[in-house]
């Protein structure tokens, strides 16, 4: 049987993912940080692990003589990401992609899956520590001539988690390479943008919502019985997500008929009027590394005409004071808001809007030490989400998967 390897495994993502279409656990898994490592262990007892430097393992020592049908890279995306911004990166991090050239040199893996951030196409020399713009992209295309030199057919294309099932928008660049001189497959999209054809018709199935990964049973304390009061960004968030997502929303997102609930992202506006959150109804922008969602819900009662709740014909001045809410229409009836909450998504709903399988182990390792909810939300924020995999994995080797057996039964 061929083997399974997962480098950069990091928390499990791919692996969940390549676990989820092969039916079995990856063979090999690699990452350098002991709390990773420890969480794939509690999820992937089965697998070995390596907690080393991916430059560190010999490939050959590692397989032992056993062909590799599929070898998956996931090299660290910040030094790529334009989320990194105009930071300084570091050489040896942007090179990490370069083991997965070891590797193809080494044991000839079958198939490489590489996945990062849509800008690894741009990758190329640093001066000092910045890129060259001059150069941009000239890594990359030697990188892509190493895979050809040792006769792989490669191709790259930018994916979408939200049209495989996860309830996020995630997008990533997959740079898929192959010797066996099968045909490279980009997995077809399941789900779609509810208001087409493909899904009225039947063709895919709806992306999935942010409202599907939240837990409602969770409180939102009030923003008004806080024993420190929220900061006026906070607050100015708030105020601006209530007046679109709610007040001005021709169609509100009603929960139990009394809720209206909308996200605030913690990011810096990029200006003075943006609206830093969205809508629960469609899939959750893409999570990183520390949680910056936040849940704001306005309850609601219906409005008979008393009281003095602000005319939706006028802009919403504040939320500082309880008593002068706006109104909302819901299904032709008016409702006043009576109270906010808010509170920030909790590590288990990340996991969900990636893709995760309700019992995925997060709050503890293999051994039973338990992680803060920090430690949680990083390893949620750096994974891959597990639909990709499996997508890609049932594409281009089915085999593995047991397509074949089944499309001939």
């Amino acid at each position: 049987m061929e083997l399974i390897v997962d480098n950069f495994a990091g928390g499990g993502g791919a692996s969940t993912g390549i676990e989820l279409a092969t039916g079995r656990s990856v063979d090999i898994a690699i990452n350098h940080d002991p709390a990773a490592i420890a969480m794939h262990r509690a999820n992937h007892p089965s697998s070995k692990h390596y907690c080393e430097n991916v430059w560190d393992v010999d490939p050959v020592e590692a397989c032992a003589g056993r062909p590799v049908g599929l070898a998956w890279f996931s090299p660290d995306c910040k030094h790529f990401s334009k989320a990194k911004g105009g930071k300084p990166v570091e050489k040896a991090i942007r090179g990490l992609a370069w083991v997965a050239i070891r590797w193809a040199k080494l044991v000839r893996p079958r198939v490489i899956i590489l996945e990062n951030v849509e800008e690894f196409t741009t990758w190329g020399p640093l001066i000092g520590n910045r890129p060259d713009p001059m150069r941009k992209g000239q890594t990359f295309r030697r990188f892509v001539h190493a895979l050809k030199r040792y006769g792989y057919c490669v191709e790259w294309n930018e994916l979408r988690a939200c049209d495989y099932g996860a309830p996020t928008i995630r997008k990533r660049f997959f740079l898929i390479a192959r010797c066996d001189g099968l045909p490279i497959v980009w997995p077809e999209p399941t789900h779609g943008d509810p208001s087409t054809l493909f899904v009225a018709s039947g063709i895919l199935h709806p992306w999935r919502t942010a409202a599907e990964i939240i837990d409602w049973t969770i409180p939102c304390p009030s923003i008004y019985d806080r024993k420190k009061p929220l900061c006026e960004n906070t607050m100015r968030r708030i105020a601006r997500g209530l007046r679109k997502f709610v007040l001005e929303h021709p169609q509100p997102y009603i929960v139990d008929d009394h809720i209206a609930p909308f996200l605030i992202q913690y990011h810096t506006e990029q200006s003075g009027k943006e609206v830093r959150g969205q809508a629960v109804d469609k899939p959750l922008m893409t999570a990183d590394s520390s949680n910056r969602y936040g849940l704001v819900t306005a309850l609601l009662i219906k409005y008979y005409g008393q009281g003095e709740g602000q005319s939706l014909r006028e802009p919403l001045h504040t939320i500082t004071a309880k008593d002068r809410f706006g109104l909302v229409i819901v299904r032709g009836e008016p409702y006043q808001i009576i109270d906010i909450g808010l509170r920030m998504l909790t590590p288990r709903e990340l996991f969900r809007a990636q893709g995760f399988p309700e019992d995925y182990i997060i709050d503890r390792d293999a051994d039973g030490k338990h992680y803060p909810k920090s430690a949680q939300v990083a390893r949620c924020g750096n994974a891959v989400p597990p639909p990709f995999a499996e997508a890609l994995v049932r594409a281009n080797l089915p085999e593995m998967c047991g397509e074949e057996e089944r499309e001939s039964a």
